[in-house]
């Protein structure tokens, strides 16, 4: 540090020559301080804190070696005030450029050890939360919707029921899947009726059930109803998820993917008595052999492919398990689509609600203006999107994650 006294003795002129001295050798030790030898030591004016990050302390303009109230004063003296005003000012300029050099050094030397500190989960658990889900490819998810409505309408005991039913058996070879058949005496007669379950083992104990209906309705047997949304979109959305889990155990619980059968009523309005015969009868099967109290959670989709996609908040389903859909919505990003309505639904979910098993019914209840194409021949794969399936598919597996993470 250069001190300059404020008694200096001698004439003007060495006065001068004594200041312009001192500015040069100030010039050539900021100099030496920008080279790479100097570089790689602590940088002038700071000094490292108990966290590892540099601690600013006070930098006086002095330690450069030039005093500027001094030299305000003496170029009242010298009669060079403009000429040293202007060198004050030049000089400040270099203070200022130095001390930006020097707070953009401390922090590109601080912020990689921050950022690698926050990005370091505490726990195995915040580690697995932490990952990205399963891609979801909706491109796919869609050929095999437009497959499945290729078969034409697809009723309970139809020719076409049983090529759509063999159809996702096909997708599923190699895989460990369990049939449920048996049979329903309805207003309108006898009926076979075939569940399908793919199961894939997790390392955890407790299964995660995902299911979705692959029926089209009886009563409308006799026009072109095709069910795109209803029934082949969810089915079609199973499939795929089947494509994310095959492979290695998965780190988690299991998960049962579930095609129920006969779910649409056999009678038009909705008759409770004569709908749901799948899952009433695979829930009541599951009670009787234990199966019931494994399962942690029953995810149901349904409706989920319409364009103008807004899933519902189904009073009937499990309340923390819907908030726990919400949440993973919001990780993914897709909040937005979630829960602004809100409605009383009697889906495949019902059977299981009241058997104790956390359920969720993702559904999109208003398909069109007015729900103006449900059970309908509009019904149809134009009103349907890639990235709605892409949408319910990501959430869904996000939930299966979150599940995964649940004592």
């Amino acid at each position: 540090m250069v001190l300059i006294s404020s008694n200096e003795s001698g004439s003007p002129n060495q006065a001068a020559k004594r200041r312009k001295n001192a500015a040069q050798q100030a010039l050539r030790r900021t100099e030496k301080d920008r080279s790479p030898e100097r570089a790689k030591e602590t940088p002038p004016g700071h000094r490292l804190g108990a966290t590892g990050l540099p601690v600013l302390r006070k930098l006086h303009v002095e330690n450069l070696g030039f005093s500027p109230w001094r030299y305000f004063a003496n170029a009242a003296k010298d009669g060079n005030g403009p000429r040293n005003e202007r060198k004050l000012i030049s000089q400040m300029k270099t203070l200022t450029t130095f001390l930006a050099c020097f707070l953009i050094v401390a922090c590109a030397r601080s912020a990689p050890a921050t950022l690698a500190t926050n990005a370091t989960p505490a726990t195995p658990q915040a580690a697995a939360i932490a990952d990205t889900p399963p891609a979801f490819n909706a491109s796919r998810a869609m050929q095999y919707v437009k497959e499945i409505v290729a078969f034409g309408p697809r009723p309970i005991g139809s020719e076409n029921h049983k090529k759509v039913e063999n159809y996702i058996l096909s997708h599923l070879k190699g895989d460990t899947v369990e049939q449920d058949n048996f049979e329903i005496t309805a207003s309108e007669g006898k009926f076979p009726v075939h569940n399908i379950i793919a199961k894939f083992p997790g390392t955890r104990d407790g299964i995660i059930v995902i299911a979705s209906h692959y029926d089209t309705n009886w009563p409308l047997r006799n026009i072109n109803y095709l069910g795109a949304n209803d029934g082949a979109s969810s089915s079609a959305l199973l499939l795929e998820i089947a494509n994310q889990l095959r492979g290695a155990r998965r780190e988690g619980c299991s998960v049962w993917l579930l095609w129920d059968d006969a779910e649409e009523s056999m009678k038009l309005p909705w008759d409770d008595p004569e709908s749901l015969y799948g899952v009433r009868h695979l829930a009541q099967k599951w009670q009787d052999d234990g199966t019931i109290k494994k399962v942690k959670a029953f995810l149901l989709e349904d409706l989920i492919g319409d364009a103008d996609l807004n899933v519902d908040r189904d009073q009937q389903s499990t309340v923390w398990l819907e908030d726990l859909i919400l949440q993973a919505a919001t990780r993914v990003g897709y909040q937005s689509h979630f829960f602004a309505r809100t409605i009383y639904e009697t889906d495949d979910h019902v059977p299981f609600i009241q058997r104790g098993v956390p359920a969720a019914d993702l559904i999109d209840a208003d398909y069109g203006y007015n729900n103006v194409f449900w059970h309908t021949t509009q019904d149809t794969v134009d009103k349907l999107s890639a990235k709605s399936l892409a949408i319910v598919g990501t959430v869904t597996l996000e939930t299966v994650r979150l599940l995964d993470q649940r004592p």
